[in-house]
């Protein structure tokens, strides 16, 4: 067992050669390379991937009876796995979680680890799905068939059979269990399955709740995750749906690097925090009757060359009027100031948007709430100059409060708009 601590300083691990260049170039990590000073240790050290992986080691250093040996690599967060899955639950349904506020967090029982923690909640989700039954839909099914039932493809009967009768081939609708939401929860409790770390006890209800959807097909590793739309039928399914597509992106074939499998589930702490800010901001801004639009896409230059952004845009309730800017950076304060290039990004959104003020979020700092106001960028007196504010969300708080900064913010933007 590996453990390391999301960017944290470097870690001297004994590696195997091949298990050690994966893991450089695999992007799991921040950076790995060979410990200069320890021949046969490489030098680990965690970014914003959360979670934990297995490293197959094709030569154990230490005699072992098997063939092979591995190595789980577990990566822990910096920020407590209870809010980590508060931000989870608010990301994946932003609107309900909203609604909801405390509820709005994941169930992850009294796990204090991510995977034991996903894996319990993943399993008690899916059990709520199935606990009125398996969602059944109408699917189409192309097969040949003895008997004439439904429709006969006509040019696959002539291509493949000249004609000739018996086996037909035949296309019809069948009323079934394996629709695209039974697929995708099967195969996030077999994806759970092949993970380390995940308890005994909660494996052997993920192995449970596989059997209760044996009906419906695997899915193929690889391809695409079958798409659902939300409805009222499958209401009961929506929570479980929207973590086990989570578990899916997680475990994606993304960690194979140099032939070597790297089994696991990883969260990306950026891609969170940046999804809950925007989240929670758009619904705070539609309080007020103002609209968000997230990665709302833009041109830097006039030539329409230089792409940009922003994570979220706000507009007035015409829908087409822009008033703030808002970037979410999962970074920490640890100098007494943030990186300037932060500044230098939200006023280029700010200059081409035709905004007063743009906002950046921080994840962490010493300071409060801090503000810079562009110099040369207004008319004389300081009327209509820029702003710049930089927040500082701390994620150790109640999440009542969390939200609460959100609220504050939306109603800030909302009155300076009725000032204008």
């Amino acid at each position: 067992m590996i453990t390391l601590r999301e960017h944290a300083t470097a870690r001297s691990i004994p590696l195997d050669a091949v298990t050690g260049r994966a893991l450089a170039v695999s992007g799991v990590l921040k950076s790995a390379t060979p410990d200069p000073e320890r021949p046969g240790n490489w030098l680990l050290r965690a970014g914003s991937r959360v979670g934990a992986i297995r490293l197959p080691v094709a030569a154990p250093r230490v005699p072992t009876t098997r063939a092979h040996d591995a190595v789980t690599l577990r990566i822990v967060p910096k920020t407590p796995v209870r809010r980590l899955f508060f931000l989870l639950g608010f990301s994946l349904d932003p609107a309900r979680a909203w609604r909801q506020e405390r509820d709005g967090t994941v169930d992850i029982g009294a796990h204090e680890d991510v995977v034991p923690a996903l894996a319990y909640a993943v399993e008690r989700q899916i059990d709520r799905a199935l606990r009125q039954g398996l969602l059944q839909g109408y699917q189409r099914v192309e097969e040949s068939a003895l008997v004439l039932r439904g429709r006969v493809r006509e040019a696959e009967q002539i291509r493949r059979h000249f004609g000739r009768t018996p086996p037909v081939e035949i296309t019809y609708d069948a009323y079934t269990a394996d629709t695209p939401e039974n697929r995708t929860l099967r195969a996030a409790c077999e994806a759970l399955l092949r993970l380390p770390d995940v308890p005994g006890d909660v494996r052997r209800r993920l192995g449970h709740q596989r059997v209760r959807l044996a009906d419906a097909a695997p899915l193929i590793r690889g391809r695409d995750l079958p798409e659902w739309t939300p409805s009222r039928l499958n209401a009961r399914y929506q929570p479980a749906l929207r973590l086990s597509e989570a578990v899916l992106r997680g475990t994606s074939p993304e960690h194979r690097a140099g032939g070597l499998s790297l089994d696991g589930f990883l969260f990306d702490m950026n891609v969170l925090f940046e999804d809950f800010v925007t989240g929670a901001l758009r619904e705070a801004v539609r309080e007020h009757g103002f609209t968000g639009r997230l990665q709302d896409p833009h041109h830097l230059d006039t030539a329409c060359k230089v792409r940009m952004r922003p994570d979220l845009v706000v507009h007035r309730p015409d829908g087409r009027t822009p008033v703030a800017v808002v970037d979410a950076k999962y970074k920490t304060d640890k100098t007494g100031s943030y990186p300037s290039a932060d500044l230098y990004q939200m006023l280029a959104y700010c200059t081409v948007l035709g905004l007063r003020e743009g906002h950046l979020v921080y994840a962490a700092g010493q300071h409060g709430e801090r503000f810079h106001e562009v110099r040369g960028s207004g008319r004389p007196g300081g009327y209509g100059s820029v702003r710049l504010y930089q927040h500082v969300l701390d994620l150790d708080r109640d999440p009542a409060e969390l939200l609460d900064t959100f609220r504050a913010l939306a109603a800030r933007l909302a009155a300076d708009h009725h000032q204008q």
